[in-house]
């Protein structure tokens, strides 16, 4: 993966946060590409380098397209704003503060409340194995009962919970949420559930009887799907290059 290494990086700030703060900036404006953004109400946020109890995450109230790599704030897990001259969105700190937390593996949190993803939040059937996204994916799906309560730390520890060791999260009425170790990673798998949902609300749509993959070809391609730990994730690696490039082409504004 080229690394992108840019001159404004305030002294204050050591290499390994800032290419951090560079990838989680290129993501958001990547929502804002494949239209995953509502307003400002969604975050993306990714653990600080060397400060496992820290992360950074987008300053309220910046729509995403504004988003650079020295805008993000920095918080801690008790949500006090640490770096930065903007405030913390309640919902989103006990949100990913609460993934962060549980999962010492993961260091990247997407959270997105699309119209597809919504939707299929809604269904009682859940994500359906009727595409190849989808069934990559589904083994590596859990679902978590929405509550308004969300900033709670009941809720926050039940959410932690109920995402367990999988990488995706529905929440039921809410929207969607996705994490990894990095953010090529959490990007990649956000993607693939989002392309699955639009593809579910879609098929549901055309009142069509749907066609269901065969259990077989569908346990193998979750299998192919799940993270493991273990390994590399070369398809994610393969793809976020190609992605920063397409950025790069527009505008490079994210990296400063």
């Amino acid at each position: 993966m080229a690394e992108v290494i840019r001159e404004s990086r305030p002294r204050s700030i050591s290499s390994d946060e800032w290419k951090v703060r560079v990838d989680l900036a290129a993501c958001y404006r990547l929502f804002v590409e494949y239209g995953w953004t509502d307003l400002v109400f969604t975050h993306c946020s990714a653990r600080v380098p060397g400060h496992p109890d820290q992360y950074l995450i987008n300053p309220y109230g910046l729509m995403f397209e504004e988003i650079t790599a020295s805008s993000l704030i920095k918080v801690d897990f008790s949500g006090n704003v640490i770096w930065g001259d903007y405030p913390v969105n309640s919902a989103g700190h006990a949100i990913h503060s609460a993934v962060l937390q549980a999962r010492e593996d993961v260091n990247v949190v997407l959270h997105s409340h699309t119209r597809a993803g919504i939707a299929v939040s809604t269904m009682q059937c859940g994500l359906l194995p009727i595409s190849q996204h989808a069934c990559e994916v589904l083994g590596d799906v859990a679902y978590h009962e929405y509550d308004l309560a969300i900033a709670g730390s009941e809720e926050c520890h039940k959410l932690g919970e109920d995402l367990g060791d999988r990488h995706c999260l529905i929440l039921n009425n809410h929207g969607l949420l996705s994490c990894g170790r990095d953010v090529p990673e959490a990007f990649l798998l956000m993607y693939n559930v989002e392309i699955a949902c639009k593809v579910q609300v879609d098929a549901l749509a055309s009142g069509q009887s749907l066609h269901y993959i065969k259990k077989s070809a569908a346990d193998l391609l979750s299998e192919y799907g799940r993270i493991n730990h273990e390994k590399t994730n070369h398809q994610a690696q393969l793809v976020w290059p190609s992605l920063i490039r397409r950025l790069d082409t527009k505008d490079t504004s994210y990296s400063t």
